[in-house]
């Protein structure tokens, strides 16, 4: 009987049923570092960068083309991440293999007053990556 549980278990997982998405190597990653006490405007930022992305690409994030995610540098994964791309501080980040567009000044100038703008900022930054 054990037997029997270990071949079906190796079958279905050979089959590939719990197989993830496959992750294009040319996919636009947009990353938001922040810290753990964060302002109205910081909270903006991440919520309309978020927003922006999910609503303008949303058939590229299902097949993770595109992908937003908010990093805490005050944690130890996010401080990790932030190191190998060379973050010092709160940013929002559009990469695209070696490419890539700080929009952080734009973005705190825009997140709060102005989102369309923010929005309109980065679909031009992610457009241009993809070009």
């Amino acid at each position: 009987m054990k037997k029997i549980v270990i071949f079906i278990l190796t079958a279905f997982f050979s089959a590939g049923a719990f197989a993830a998405t496959p992750i294009p190597p040319d996919r636009v990653e947009v990353y938001y570092f922040h810290g753990t006490h964060r302002s109205k405007t910081c909270t903006n930022v991440e919520n309309v960068s978020r927003n922006a992305i999910l609503t303008l690409y949303p058939v590229k994030v299902k097949r993770a083309e595109i992908f937003f995610k908010s990093i805490n540098l005050d944690e130890k994964e996010g401080a990790a991440l932030a190191a190998k791309l060379h973050i010092k501080g709160r940013t929002l980040i559009v990469i695209r293999q070696e490419k890539r567009v700080d929009l952080t000044k734009k973005a705190f100038k825009y997140a709060s007053d102005h989102p369309d703008k923010l929005t309109e900022e980065i679909k031009n930054a992610v457009e241009g990556l993809l070009k």
